[in-house]
């Protein structure tokens, strides 16, 4: 009798985990892999996507006294509601988050899952989580509580591949833009200087110190020219004209970097996934296996069907 017990507790405690582990690996299907085919991880998404579009258009409207001041107690609900969905969401992504590695590198759960925490998308969903569980805890300035729910429009990047394009190119081409970052604050500080010593005189109000002729410089370089400040000297034209001509060049090198960037990231994916469809076309056909391998990488990509298929058809032609 206690030998039955004991089997049917231990068959019982079987059962159990791997129902757990299926839940876990359905769970990291629907939140992490983003399948099209999955029904229930494609409205999951949109779900999610759609929380954060409300949670973004609520913020705009609290800043409208007359809308804010009738609906407060709907808007508080509304953002404690959110703030939880967010939690439970960011929870569950930790727990799957070792269903993602390499079955073949052996590390344990704990670290697997700190390790995911301390990753990008992992720092965004967190942020969006305390940006509703601080003003519970702490007493904060309703500006500053409104500024920290607008760092939600971040999650965006998850759901959207050319965000986190554009990230790589930002990481890649770090070097680069604190290069052109620096010179722009040369340019900067030159342009507030020389205008300061040029119109100081003539206009004390509103060039009396470098700090102050800063903004000048700044409009002036990034080519807006407000027209609140100009200079009224003739030096002090001669000079603003110059730094016009030099900031056309100067604000110009961060689109240049960028766009770059862009290019190279692009012709870097398809020539990837090229050289994958080269080696799966090798015997002459692509086998289940082989596509399931092409549209993971196609879709890690960012690559459109138009893109896969003029590839195809290029190899095949070849």
């Amino acid at each position: 009798m206690i030998w039955e017990l004991l089997q049917f507790k231990e068959a019982l405690f079987r059962k159990i985990k791997m129902n757990l582990l299926n839940t876990r690996k359905r769970l990291w299907e629907i939140l992490e892999r983003g399948n099209e085919n999955d029904k229930v991880s494609v409205y999951t998404d949109i779900f999610l996507i759609t929380l954060i579009i409300l949670n973004i258009t609520a913020v705009l409207l609290e800043t409208v006294d007359s809308i804010y001041s009738v609906y407060k107690f709907e808007f508080l609900l509304f953002e404690r509601i959110s703030t939880f969905i967010f939690l439970v969401e960011y929870l569950l992504r930790v727990w799957v988050s070792i269903e993602g590695i390499d079955k073949k590198k052996k590390s344990s759960k704990l670290l697997t899952r700190l390790k995911y925490m301390c990753t990008w998308p992992a720092i965004i969903d967190l942020l969006a989580v305390l940006s509703g569980l601080i003003p519970m805890i702490f007493e904060i300035d309703l500006r500053i509580l409104r500024a920290l729910r607008m760092l939600r429009l971040l999650k965006f990047s998850r759901y959207f591949k050319v965000m986190n394009l554009l990230l790589g190119v930002l990481k890649e081409e770090r070097q680069s833009f604190l290069a052109a970052m620096f010179l722009l604050t040369i340019a900067m500080l030159i342009a507030s200087t020389g205008i300061y010593i040029f119109e100081k005189d003539a206009q004390p109000d509103k060039f009396g110190s470098i700090p102050e002729a800063m903004w000048w410089a700044v409009a002036t370089l990034t080519t807006v020219g407000y027209g609140d400040v100009t200079p009224i000297t003739a030096m002090g034209k001669i000079f603003g004209a110059l730094i016009t001509i030099i900031g056309i060049g100067t604000v110009a090198l961060p689109s240049g970097i960028l766009a770059s960037g862009f290019s190279d990231q692009l012709k870097r994916r398809k020539n990837t996934y090229e050289k994958e469809l080269s080696l799966a076309m090798q015997d002459g056909k692509i086998t289940k296996k082989e596509r399931d391998k092409l549209e993971k990488i196609a879709e890690d990509m960012n690559l459109s069907i138009d893109q896969i298929k003029l590839m195809e058809k290029k190899l095949n032609d070849s």
